[in-house]
């Protein structure tokens, strides 16, 4: 799956963006709703504006998630087991969102990396993604 200089690579990125996580994860969340509105039923009690409380609170949680889980992909399952029961059993997402989600992050790195995000960090940050996905959705099964 992924190479150790992969590994090194993206926890070496997720290290530099967690000062900017809401950021990061706001704009993720914005380009999700945005672009695929269907995925907005889950959070439609909430101000999902651009740049609202919620949202940079949201994108926060899952950016750090995100940046956690980079720290040991070996052990993403158990990184993520809490996330995993929560999503699929008291929240009921759909686990194609997260697929979704993945998307717009790898946009929103895009942006906010510019020339840093080299298409050697695309491809390991897309395959991470990919991997933190289907362990999002281990419990569906």
């Amino acid at each position: 799956m992924l190479s150790a200089t992969e590994k090194t690579l993206l926890a070496e990125i997720w290290a530099r963006l967690t000062p900017v996580a809401e950021d990061i994860g706001s704009d993720a969340l914005h380009r999700m709703f945005t672009t695929f509105p269907g995925s907005k039923v889950y959070f439609s009690h909430l101000d999902i504006s651009p740049r609202s409380a919620h949202l940079l609170s949201h994108g926060k949680k899952i950016v750090l998630a995100i940046a956690e889980g980079a720290k040991d992909i070996s052990q993403l399952t158990v990184t993520l087991a809490p996330l995993q029961t929560l999503h699929a059993y008291l929240l009921r997402i759909d686990p194609h969102n997260f697929k979704l989600f993945s998307h717009c992050v790898l946009v929103a790195l895009a942006v906010h990396l510019g020339d840093d995000f080299t298409h050697v960090a695309h491809a390991a940050m897309d395959k991470y993604l990919s991997a933190f996905a289907a362990v999002l959705t281990e419990k569906y099964r």
